[in-house]
């Protein structure tokens, strides 16, 4: 029988995935075979046609484990699933058999079996699965990754406890992500005191990384829905800074920051051309990651011809700069199988930053 960690979270984008990547990198060095789980999948994508959650199709992809794929995703939530199961058209679907089904086959195969919850504890509940009755369910000690803060996470961790304990689910453990470096022991310290009479421990996870945090050029282009043109090798870089390119050509390249992802209009010939052409030059090919060029007026010719000979990686958006800008800033970055920049980053660090023999312990 494998040994079990059902990974939850306070809420969305508490760094839930980037742990689970983690634990699967480091427990492969312990254990020989470890497998992964997303038994409620909200946020789908297709693998050869079969409709996975993203989550599952990202560790598969990442970890060779492309044959588990149905195992890892047993209960996939299309655009309409909560509408159709809430009107009754779904009471045939056994979805708690299909999760336990998948988790006893993947039991059969691995030592340790990573399984990851979706959201804070209540997600799922409109199904009649939340994470809490799934954790249960599956009979896995529960740890909880929240963001960095002391007094909303206290409070966080309370509110989600209430239901882990509801559904008699066992909590082992917080995992405190997003850290700021310098404030990173004295923060766990008083979290530990803000949770001890639970019973829980407190484990440091991440520190703050505005490599984590931050999207690729594969992510926006996935955003957008539309393809990136350019250098496809440049698809895993990381943006840091978002800039609208409204100033003068002058003033827009005076004013570029690190690998900044400029928005300019179709018409601004003159800043789309000197863009493309200081991409060539080392200096300012570290702040100039790409553009996104907005706009219905058509690019000229000549300017096409030139920002295509640069290589320089850009998208093509049919809408105005300030939509663009605004779906841009408003967007939270998730990580998929193409990001390699962050899968690295994240499995280097883990070996310094997650402790991995405190939560192998607790289970």
């Amino acid at each position: 029988m494998a040994k079990r960690i059902f990974i939850a979270a306070t809420g969305q984008n508490c760094g839930k995935t980037t742990m689970s990547v983690s634990l699967m990198h480091l427990a492969r060095k312990k254990y020989g075979r470890v497998g992964f789980i997303k038994p409620i999948g909200p946020k789908i994508d297709y693998y050869n046609d079969f409709m996975v959650d993203m989550d599952a199709l990202l560790m598969a992809k990442t970890y060779a484990m492309e044959e588990d794929i149905a195992l890892m995703s047993p209960v996939a939530l299309h655009k309409n699933f909560t509408k159709d199961y809430l009107e009754g058209r779904l009471t045939e679907l056994d979805m708690s058999g299909c999760i336990v089904k998948a988790v006893e086959e993947l039991d059969s195969k691995y030592d340790f079996l990573i399984i990851e919850g979706a959201g804070h504890g209540g997600v799922g509940s409109v199904v009649g699965l939340s994470n809490a009755k799934v954790a249960k369910l599956v009979d896995a000690p529960v740890v909880i990754v929240t963001e960095s803060g002391i007094g909303k996470v206290i409070d966080a961790v309370h509110l989600n406890l209430a239901l882990y304990e509801r559904e008699k689910a066992d909590v082992r453990a917080v995992i405190v992500n997003k850290l700021l470096a310098n404030k990173r022991d004295s923060i766990l310290d008083l979290l530990r005191k803000g949770v001890s009479w639970q019973g829980i421990d407190v484990i440091g996870g991440f520190n703050y990384s505005p490599i984590l945090a931050n999207p690729t050029l594969s992510h926006i282009s996935k955003l957008l829905d539309l393809p990136l043109h350019g250098n496809p090798e440049e698809r895993s870089r990381i943006i840091h800074h978002i800039q609208l390119g409204a100033a003068s050509s002058q003033k827009v390249i005076d004013g570029l920051l690190e690998s900044t992802l400029m928005i300019v209009t179709a018409s601004r010939d003159e800043l789309i051309v000197t863009i493309s052409s200081l991409y060539h030059i080392p200096a300012y090919k570290a702040k100039i990651a790409g553009m996104v060029i907005a706009g219905h007026t058509p690019v000229a010719k000549i300017t096409q011809q030139i920002l295509d000979d640069s290589t320089i990686p850009y998208i093509r958006l049919e809408r105005s700069t300030a939509e663009a800008f605004m779906i841009l800033k408003e967007d939270v970055a998730k990580i998929s199988a193409e990001d390699q920049e962050k899968l690295n980053w994240i499995k280097a660090n883990a070996e310094s930053d997650i402790d991995f023999e405190a939560i192998d312990a607790l289970l």
